[in-house]
């Protein structure tokens, strides 16, 4: 099991192994394990803090990939897979919740990839300013940016009222433009002087050296 998503492999091999699945291929399916389940895992690692949840949630993915394979209908794989690892911790989640067997992983304090994606999905003034977001409001935009979830799915996994997704979701994008404002308006601090160094005084005549 890899791991981490490989990076710059051909699409055309897992659309491939995908429809293998979808024709029944087992050994397809293995294969796809291994290319995708090390990656699955590390992000769902960073969204719940129970091993055995995970672990229970990442086979459940592959159960559903080798029961959907051909619902796959072109696009990046990696994508349509995190969106099903995505949708069964929220299942996972919302099984746990009475039992209180789920909790949500502490934010660790190195970015995290999701971190690094939110950076990312604009250059510049934008990433300037999702990085002046509070945690709270960085994680409802990682679960209905990035992972896509709608409310009700974000509200399970974050264990907050839909309420709560929905008010910190439009705080989220007030505070965001208003960084936008900040930073838009924010004059470049200009560099300092280069000035040449002062001479020396002349020495009056007669001194010595």
């Amino acid at each position: 099991m890899r791991l981490f998503r490989p990076v710059g492999a051909p699409e055309e091999n897992d659309a491939a192994l995908l429809r293998a699945v979808a024709a029944g291929d087992p050994a397809a399916l293995a294969r796809l394990y291994d290319r995708h389940a090390g990656w699955l895992q590390v992000r769902l690692s960073r969204r719940c803090a129970d091993p055995e949840t995970v672990g229970e949630v990442l086979q459940d993915t592959f159960v559903t990939v080798w029961r959907s394979a051909g619902a796959h209908r072109g696009g990046e794989a990696g994508g349509w897979l995190w969106t099903i690892a995505a949708r069964r911790l929220v299942d996972a989640s919302r099984a746990r919740a009475r039992a209180e067997r789920y909790t949500p992983a502490p934010a660790p304090s190195a970015p995290s990839a999701e971190d690094h994606v939110l950076d990312a999905l604009e250059y510049g003034d934008m990433g300037t300013a999702l990085r002046q977001l509070g945690p709270e409001l960085r994680d409802v935009l990682r679960a209905t940016v990035v992972d896509g979830l709608t409310t009700r799915e974000a509200a399970v996994l974050l264990g907050i009222p839909e309420g709560t997704v929905k008010s910190r979701a439009r705080r989220a994008r007030r505070e965001l433009r208003a960084a936008l404002a900040r930073v838009a308006g924010r004059p470049g601090d200009p560099p300092p002087p280069i000035t040449a160094p002062s001479p020396a005084p002349p020495r009056p005549l007669g001194d010595p050296a």
